[in-house]
């Protein structure tokens, strides 16, 4: 089934597309103004000017969410309390962050930000430069990009349009957008330090821009745009081991964050792709053992039993270079075209083997290594992974129905009503059958609990 979206969000994937091929041609891009409406921002300008068109679409993000009391959770049964004439359970302290967005879409009111911004969040409000406030809707966020897309119902918005992050070369000016420190919205300026950056958090997806403009707390979610007003990145992380800004900033490319948004508009989620492969850097040693002239790409260590890339015939010590027409630098390259490519469907691979260049097609099959599974309400907030046999709760929100519940980060999931949980697919059925309580039976910290959810 295919699902359409909505035409200003077609368009601002299409203008990000465009920017991209158009680059690759040598061709220029044609000017984008800043809400349709507004002169052309692509001309060379103070910036001055141009921050007067693209700041209103930088945006304060307020979020009020509850931190979980740390309490037993055979404390919040009201039978257990009333059998043993217990108190009622103490309430969850609310707790207020700030942090900032971007709009990207100014007719259907979509606005990116992080993850970790609104993880957790009971609400969400908005607040626009010209100081309208608005509540926000959260239509998804995925952990591993850390980004968020959030909605909101207002006339007269201003959305920036996208750059392209493959035109970015070290030494370009870039200027920061957001609401540090909650103080309101700020402008900082830097370059563009280092391209394709990763290893910030082991766990994510990561091809960084980094950037010596000033980024502090507060300015997670906010713009890094170009000198002439183009959206490169979403500002997302520091380096800061003073606690305070030392000139290293991290960003998610746009093109990164458009695909993710695309997938949360239309699933609510980030469905991903996977190959069934370990993969290690091309260091010039390894280069030099397998007798092969280059020192890029993605070396396979290993290949799964019956996976994607098992069916397509790749093998431990192929070297993958190209994945749809694009060069593989890294593993981590090939880790995000790949994590990042839709489930189901078909991607070229070029590959060297024995110094022989391959190309085959591959369909790549659905990563559940960030799945989450179809729970009710009262476990929503909850994300769980595979691991050898067992099944553990990856992450848990601060705040969230599944935190309040009594579910904790690291809880090893054993079995559901007495059902034995192997898989994720395993979990998902088990509680799917569930009518009314659920028995959750699992390990935390060596110890054998049994958390009963009603």
């Amino acid at each position: 089934m295919t699902v359409c979206l909505p035409e200003p969000v077609n368009r601002f994937i299409a203008i990000l597309g465009a920017a991209i091929i158009l680059s690759f041609t040598g061709c220029s891009v044609a000017p984008v103004t800043a809400a349709d409406t507004d002169p052309q921002i692509s001309q060379a300008r103070p910036l001055a000017d141009v921050l007067e068109i693209v700041t209103p679409a930088v945006v304060n993000i307020a979020v009020t969410s509850r931190m979980p009391a740390e309490t037993n959770p055979l404390f919040g049964d009201p039978y257990f309390r009333r059998f043993f004439d217990l108190p009622p359970p103490p309430s969850s302290p609310r707790r207020m962050s700030a942090g900032s967005g971007v709009i990207v879409d100014a007719q259907e009111g979509y606005v990116l930000t992080n993850h970790h911004v609104i993880e957790g969040a009971e609400e969400i409000a908005v607040t626009l430069k010209d100081r309208r406030r608005f509540a926000a809707e959260l239509i998804g966020s995925d952990k591993a990009t850390d980004i968020a897309v959030l909605r909101i119902e207002a006339d007269n918005l201003t959305a920036l349009p996208p750059g392209d992050p493959d035109a970015l070369r070290v030494g370009d000016d870039v200027v920061a957008i957001g609401n540090p420190f909650g103080l309101g919205q700020t402008v900082t300026s830097g370059i563009v330090s280092a391209l394709g950056r990763s290893g910030i958090n082991l766990e994510g997806y990561e091809d960084f821009i980094q950037t010596d403009a000033s980024i502090n707390p507060g300015n997670s979610g906010g713009a890094l745009v170009t000198a002439d007003g183009r959206l490169i990145g979403i500002n997302t992380a520091i380096i800061a081991p003073s606690g305070g800004n030392v000139g290293i900033g991290f960003a998610v490319p746009i093109d990164m964050a458009a695909a993710v948004m695309t997938q949360i508009i239309e699933h609510g989620e980030v469905r991903r792709g996977r190959l069934g492969v370990t993969i290690q850097d091309l260091t010039p040693d390894l280069a030099e053992a397998l007798g092969v002239d280059q020192a890029y790409g993605a070396i396979i260590a290993s290949v799964e039993d019956n996976s994607p890339a098992a069916e397509a015939g790749l093998e431990a010590g192929d070297i993958i270079v190209a994945v749809d027409g694009r060069s593989i630098s890294s593993s981590a390259d090939l880790r995000n075209r790949i994590g990042l490519t839709r489930a189901g469907s078909e991607v070229e691979i070029v590959w060297l083997r024995e110094g022989a260049r391959n190309t085959v097609r591959v369909r790549v099959e659905p990563d559940e290594t960030y799945a989450t599974a179809a729970l009710p309400d009262r476990l929503a907030g909850a994300s769980f992974q595979d691991a050898s046999g067992n099944v553990f709760v990856d992450h848990v929100e601060p705040g969230s129905s599944a935190a309040l519940a009594g579910l904790r980060t690291g809880d090893v999931i054993v079995a559901v009503n007495r059902n034995a949980v192997r898989t994720l697919t395993d979990l998902t059925h088990f509680i799917g059958e569930a009518r009314g309580t659920i028995a959750l039976d699992l390990f935390r910290g060596g110890s054998r609990l049994l958390l009963v959810i009603r």
